[in-house]
């Protein structure tokens, strides 16, 4: 019997080749879709998962609150992560960790003398040995006990070890030292094996944090506990049963005994635990800048994913019951012979799954050049087959048995209940249920150009909120912006005054700064400021920008009052923003001038007032924010390049000459330099790729929708083939005929066009929320879908019509 029900299938899929075709290729685009979608989401899903005990462990994250704003931290303050192990009580483990320079430099001496160099070491930490204790890895060498509980120790993974000791065996590593940007001298205790979970934790080194409590390696925040950075975070593991949100409130009850906020202030500073599992997905706490994942976005994913399949399915039902007639005497003669109508089911259904696995085994042939083509939306651990995970084929197996079922069972219960005297009669097209089936694939059909225009509405309005992003006026210059770091807490400063003077002298270069981060970027530096005047009293949490006298004219950033800061190595005055100046109360930017804020214990005058400008991306509203000069933190040299030449090499030779000198004055470390407007662009990289990821989804969508309007407008021509060829006869022309066969169509495509706008409205309204800064959702964009999918339509129905139009009516009615 399962031989007679395979032979037959493939009779059935072989003698139809043409539709066979067109509903593989509507379920293969949407299985494919499912697949690389399936991997995507289960790759983020799965960070941390495998961490024993992950639902215990947290991460303590820093929330400021002000009248005007909330703003987060991932990290905590210096005092306060170092109190916490030793002041809190229901903890099972604590461990602070605290990151190196990305741009470290680390120095290996070899046994003959030699020394190798590793420039731009990225993942060195500070830590206890208790941080393994809660992130376990796998030791080849040492214990964590015995490997970070002394100063100047450090631990390795095992490619960091790989890389500065090739050839070394790991138990031979002991004893071994590293020289980290010349200042500290440590010695391997231990190696650890990379982690190959999915983790954000991927540090490649550890290093005993006692080493940092020695007075001459205290870092500059060490006693600040108004000045919060993600550099220094924390890990908690709670016993089993603990509220996290009593712990948050013990660390915020010890911030508060050591901090006192002037009680006049609407600012206010508290403590959250975050789970070890949200880590990779909240975007208000990053992660020491590494890929994080948007759990909207998965959600979105999936639901795209969903929509994509729905409609391969909506295509085949509409597809084979369009069919249904060409088939209508096999199964009244099936009937006669004494087939039943579970038979006839069982033969349907295999037939569904039997193109479901040909549909299937065509996805996974595309899918490794499907994450090809989106290798840079994709993380790159991302790959098929992978043998290795179980759950993938699992994933394929279950979406083949949906897939069949929902393909199927309407064709299947339809054809199997035609009446084989009516079916032999010819008499299947004017029974009532054909009415209703009609209905229903019309529906079908609007559905499909619903999702159709819903991803293409979307499409052009991501695409126009990245293009207002990337083009929004944000109150600086942004092109022709050059920024080359240099190391930071660089001992001797006169060697940036030197590189900074070398640059001046470039032809190519207009101005060079010395600064911090630039002007707008994600990087956050966040303090306490005091201002007191004797009347008002006023605490707030501010951002903080530094930068020379200089900084302000690279970036073309405005002063509405006051003048420049001036050049010093110390704090000795700051600028401020417009948004600072409403705060403190200033109604004119000029009464600001000379006002003393105070700041780190230290009274600093506000020389001048700037224009706002968007400090961060046009997710966040203006906050208040100082421009200093300090001079210990300025460690970016920020270059302002004459316009481009004719022939286009101006910039290229100006950054060849800055290499040469930066190499010139730090020949230990690596050139690097970033265009301000790229790093920009950078900020928006999410929706960008989101954007391109909507654009295909659109289109699998309009061409699997059109594949259904194929099959029901065949459907349409085969029912009217006598009516076409009666209408020919008495003189209608091709031009009315193609008419009369697409306006139904046509207006469907109207209908469903008129459904999917508010659909698509409310959804982009609530996206466009995260925006601070948004373009407008148009009438155009609506317009413009219509038209691109009635065009579409005509010119999928074309192929039909056009033909049916132009067929010979005598062979139409030669039954007659």
């Amino acid at each position: 019997m399962f031989k007679t029900y395979l032979s037959t299938a493939f009779r059935s899929l072989w003698k139809n080749k043409v539709f066979t075709i067109l509903n593989m290729l509507g379920l293969a685009i949407g299985i494919s879709a499912a697949l690389v979608i399936y991997l995507m989401v289960n790759w983020d899903f799965s960070f941390e998962r495998a961490v024993p005990d992950h639902q215990r462990i947290y991460r303590v994250v820093s929330n400021f609150t002000s009248a005007e704003d909330k703003f987060y931290n991932s990290g905590v303050n210096v005092p306060l992560v170092n109190a916490i192990p030793g002041n809190i009580s229901g903890i099972e483990e604590a461990a602070p960790y605290r990151q190196l320079s990305d741009m470290l430099k680390v120095t290996v001496l070899r046994d003959n003398g030699q020394r190798d160099i590793y420039k731009n070491q990225e993942g060195f930490i500070y830590t206890y040995p208790s941080y393994f204790k809660i992130l376990p890895q796998q030791w080849v060498n040492g214990t964590p006990d015995a490997s970070l509980n002394t100063p100047n120790q450090v631990v390795l993974n095992t490619a960091s070890a790989d890389k500065y000791f090739p050839g070394i065996p790991y138990d031979q590593l002991t004893g071994k030292q590293l020289y980290l940007e010349d200042t500290v001298t440590v010695t391997v205790s231990g190696v650890v094996k990379v982690r190959e979970d999915r983790t954000d934790f991927n540090f490649i080194g550890f290093v005993s944090y006692s080493t940092l409590a020695k007075p001459n390696m205290q870092p500059h925040d060490w006693l600040e506990w108004d000045n919060t950075s993600d550099n220094t975070q924390i890990l908690l593991k709670l016993p089993e049963g603990t509220s996290s949100a009593s712990i948050a409130q013990q660390v915020t009850d010890l911030f508060r005994r050591n901090y006192t906020r002037d009680v006049k202030s609407s600012n206010d500073q508290f403590y959250s635990l975050q789970p070890l599992t949200d880590v990779h997905f909240d975007a208000r706490y990053p992660n020491f800048n590494q890929r994080m994942g948007n759990r909207p976005t998965l959600y979105g994913l999936l639901a795209i994913a969903g929509f994509l399949l729905l409609l391969g399915c909506i295509n085949f039902i509409n597809l084979t019951t369009a069919q249904s007639s060409t088939r209508a005497k096999e199964i009244g003669i099936r009937k006669t012979m004494g087939s039943s109508k579970r038979q006839l089911i069982t033969q349907f259904m295999g037939e569904t799954l039997l193109l479901t696995l040909i549909a299937t085994i065509l996805s996974c042939i595309l899918a490794p050049l499907v994450l090809k083509l989106f290798s840079d939306f994709i993380p790159a651990g991302i790959r098929f087959p992978n043998t290795g995970d179980p759950n993938i084929w699992i994933f394929l197996a279950a979406l083949v048995l949906v897939v069949s079922f929902l393909s199927g069972i309407y064709p299947a219960l339809v054809l199997s209940g035609f009446r084989p005297i009516q079916v032999l009669k010819n008499n299947t097209a004017t029974d009532n249920g054909h009415t209703r089936r009609t209905i229903l694939r019309k529906t079908l059909t609007v559905s499909q150009f619903v999702v159709a225009q819903v991803f293409i509405i979307a499409t052009l309005m991501v695409a126009k909120q990245v293009k207002f992003a990337l083009n929004k006026d944000i109150g600086m210059r942004k092109d022709a912006i050059v920024f080359i770091r240099t190391p930071w807490g660089e001992s001797n400063p006169m060697k940036r005054e030197q590189l900074a003077d070398r640059l001046r002298a470039i032809p190519e270069i207009a101005n060079v700064a010395i600064g911090g981060h630039p002007p707008s970027s994600r990087s956050i530096w966040t303090s306490t400021i005091n201002y007191k005047d004797g009347q008002k009293d006023l605490e707030a949490s501010i951002d903080i920008k530094v930068g020379d006298s200089n900084y302000i004219h690279v970036y073309g950033l405005q002063l509405i009052a006051g003048r420049n800061i001036r050049k010093s190595d110390t704090l000795s005055e700051m600028l401020i923003n417009q948004t600072y100046a409403n705060i403190l109360g200033f109604k004119n930017p000029e009464e600001a001038i000379g006002r003393n804020l105070s700041w780190d214990n230290r009274l600093v005058p506000i020389a001048g007032v700037l224009k706002d400008f968007n400090q961060k991306t046009l997710h966040e509203a203006i906050r208040p924010l100082v421009i200093s000069n300090e001079g210990n933190r300025l460690n970016t040299m920020h270059l302002l390049l004459h316009p481009q030449n004719a022939t286009g090499t101006a910039w290229k030779n100006a950054l060849a000459k800055a290499g040469q000198e930066f190499r010139s004055v730090y020949p230990e470390l690596e050139y690097k330099a970033d265009f301000f407007d790229e790093s920009l662009a950078n900020a928006y990289d999410n929706e960008q790729k989101t954007s391109r990821l909507l654009f295909w989804a659109a289109g699998l969508a309009v061409l699997i929708s059109c594949l259904g309007l194929l099959g029901l407008v065949t459907f349409t021509t085969l029912q009217r083939t006598k009516e076409i060829g009666v209408r020919k006869v008495l003189g209608a022309s091709v031009t009315q005929i193609v008419s009369l066969l697409s306006k139904d169509i046509i207006a469907l495509v109207a209908i469903a066009l008129l459904i999917a706008v508010p659909i698509a409205w409310i959804g982009l309204h609530q996206w466009l929320q995260q925006f601070a800064y948004r373009a407008a959702i148009s009438w155009w964009l609506f317009i413009l879908t219509g038209g691109i999918t009635i065009i579409i339509a005509l010119i999928t129905l074309s192929f039909q019509t056009i033909r049916a139009a132009l067929s010979d009516p005598v062979k139409s009615l030669r039954n007659e």
